[in-house]
């Protein structure tokens, strides 16, 4: 797993990036593309990242944890 946030490890209060999953906004993001078997880095798809809580959840979905939408 990865954390993003425009280049840097850190980010300052002021700045922030937004969540593509709930549209708020977050001082890190996360895409998690390779772990085992799922490889995102071989099927075409929207890139997306997540804030933690987001990216949480669909990794929960993705794991078979929690019902999801369908949707990744």
């Amino acid at each position: 797993m990865s954390d993003s946030n425009t280049g840097s490890d850190s980010v300052s209060d002021e700045e922030s990036i937004r969540c593509d999953i709930c549209g708020d906004e977050s001082p890190s993001v996360r895409r998690i593309a390779l772990d085992g078997e799922y490889d995102r880095l071989l099927k075409p798809h929207q890139v997306q990242y997540a804030c933690p809580p987001c990216s949480e959840k669909k990794e929960r979905q993705r794991l078979g944890l929690e019902r999801g939408s369908g949707r990744g």
